[in-house]
C-alpha cells in the first residue's frame, strides 16, 4: 500500500475530521526512519481503519516539514480534526509505539459521544 502524501490538506487535515491521521515525516537517507517506517506501515494495516498513515518525505516536501516545525526526523504527528494532538521525534520500538497509539487514538465510542455532545451544544 502507498502511504505517500499527495495533497496534505485533503490527505491529512480534512481526512482527520473523519478518523485520526498519523503523519510520518521521514527521509530516504535517515536510518531511524528506515527502521520506523515499516513498523508504522504494519500497524496501519492492522488498524483496520481506526486511523490512517500518511508519509511525508521531507526532501520532496521541505515546505510541509517547515510548516509543521519538523526539526528532526523521523517526526511523527497525530492529527485529529485538523490539529496535531500529539507527536514524537525519533524511532520507537514496536511495543512502545503500540502503547503510544493505544493511549492517543480515540475509540469509536468516544468519538461518537464527543460528536453527540457537540450536536447537543448546538
Amino acid at each position: 500500500m502507498d502511504y505517500e502524501v499527495r495533497d496534505f490538506t485533503r490527505d491529512v487535515l480534512q481526512a482527520s475530521a473523519q478518523q485520526p491521521v498519523l503523519v510520518d515525516f521521514w527521509a530516504g537517507w535517515c536510518a531511524p526512519c528506515k527502521m520506523l517506517g515499516p513498523i508504522l506501515e504494519q500497524l496501519a494495516a492492522a488498524a483496520q481503519g481506526r486511523w490512517t498513515l500518511v508519509k511525508v518525505d521531507v526532501d520532496a516536501h521541505p515546505d510541509l516539514a517547515q510548516q509543521h516545525q519538523v526539526r528532526g526526523i523521523p517526526a511523527v504527528k497525530l492529527f485529529v480534526d485538523g490539529q496535531v494532538v500529539d507527536e514524537f521525534t525519533g524511532a520507537l520500538p514496536q511495543s512502545a509505539l503500540e502503547a503510544w497509539l493505544a493511549e492517543r487514538i480515540p475509540s469509536p465510542a468516544a468519538r461518537q459521544v464527543a460528536q453527540a455532545r457537540a450536536e447537543l451544544a448546538d
